[in-house]
């Protein structure tokens, strides 16, 4: 920080009220004083004004531009001297100089011991308000960092996370791709390029930072038609999309631990019957509807499905996107409202 911005900083700093309120409790006893005991000199309230106001604006600041890292004395204490030399010279100017040059009478606060005394807290209060306020700043920025750290680990955690495919679902496809090689080679084939393209898929959303609706429709119905590849009875797959929004941009991946819950949870738990999913304009707002067979029973220990396309969704749209789940006595319905907004430019979800 160059020494013009340290001496806005801390003037503005000394505005702030748990500041001000402190300097003036100290300086309207100051300026009483003056008065009271200077019955005789009708400029005494104005010298003592102008004595406290230049004491408290030039006392920090000359401290912060002298010791903006800190109190220190690796210059041998000649910027020690210099500090104590700008207050000496502040309070005789004011209480020594400008009474001269004006001719006014004695004062409480021109007296020289009075002046000591100004000089002594002219040092001491300019060590604590620039002390003050350099801690402050510290801190604020301090705080900002850790801020931005937090969000960069928040970020590279959602990174990876972005990447989550359920291992059991690809060693299961893996597996039963090896068992369709010996008896059926065209389906084998085909579970092949699809689980190719799906993994292409994961790889290109892994980078991007959003991508077009369709995309995630795209990787969506390749998971479906895998597990129907390999049980062409598991489920019945509906999926609906109002026309036009196509090119919509979401960030990539986010459907797909949904769409692996509502298999997993659903026809794969034993609870046979259509999934469905729809995605639907609602003013300003798109909604997407995943339905699969089976009642919800909750998040489990140590599941990540839910929790990280929430945290996903609060990242990449500033808490202005919702997740909801509802349940019955035999479907649940996993609902996502993302603004038409699109994304927040710039953050990696």
């Amino acid at each position: 920080m160059n020494e013009g911005s340290i001496v806005r900083a801390t003037l503005k700093a000394l505005f702030v009220p748990r500041r001000l309120l402190p300097i003036i409790l100290i300086s309207l006893p100051l300026v009483a004083a003056q008065v009271r005991f200077s019955p005789h000199e009708p400029m005494a309230a104005p010298l003592g004004i102008l004595l406290c106001a230049l004491c408290v604006a030039v006392a920090p600041v000359s401290y912060r531009v002298l010791f903006p890292e800190g109190l220190d004395f690796s210059h041998g204490g000649i910027r020690l001297l210099l500090y104590a030399t700008v207050g000496v010279g502040v309070v005789l100017s004011v209480g020594a100089v400008v009474p001269k040059v004006l001719d006014l009478g004695p004062t409480f606060l021109t007296d020289r011991y009075s002046l000591a005394v100004c000089a002594a807290l002219f040092l001491v209060g300019g060590w604590g308000l620039g002390r003050d306020i350099g801690f402050e700043e510290s801190l604020a920025l301090e705080r900002a960092r850790a801020a931005r750290l937090e969000v960069e680990a928040e970020q590279a955690q959602l990174l990876a996370l972005r990447s989550h495919l359920d291992p059991h679902f690809l060693f299961n496809t893996l597996n039963a791709i090896a068992e369709w090689c010996q008896t059926d080679g065209a389906v084998a084939e085909a579970a092949v390029l699809r689980l190719s393209a799906m993994l292409r898929s994961v790889l290109a959303g892994v980078r991007a930072a959003t991508w077009p609706l369709e995309r995630e429709l795209e990787l969506v119905r390749t998971l479906f038609n895998l597990h129907l590849l390999r049980d062409p009875e598991l489920f019945q797959l509906s999926v609906e999309v109002d026309p036009g929004l196509e090119a919509f941009p979401v960030p990539p991946l986010v459907l797909l631990p949904l769409a692996e819950n509502a298999v997993k949870h659903g026809p794969a738990a034993g609870h046979r019957g259509p999934i469905s999913l729809s995605v639907q304009a609602r003013g300003d707002a798109l909604v997407f509807t995943l339905e699969n067979p089976g009642a919800s029973k909750g998040p489990r220990e140590g599941s990540s499905g839910l929790p990280t396309v929430e945290r996903r969704l609060a990242l990449a749209y500033e808490g202005r996107a919702r997740l909801s789940l509802t349940t019955g006595d035999t479907r649940t319905r996993v609902t996502v409202t993302l603004p038409r907004s699109g994304p927040v430019p710039g953050v990696v979800t």
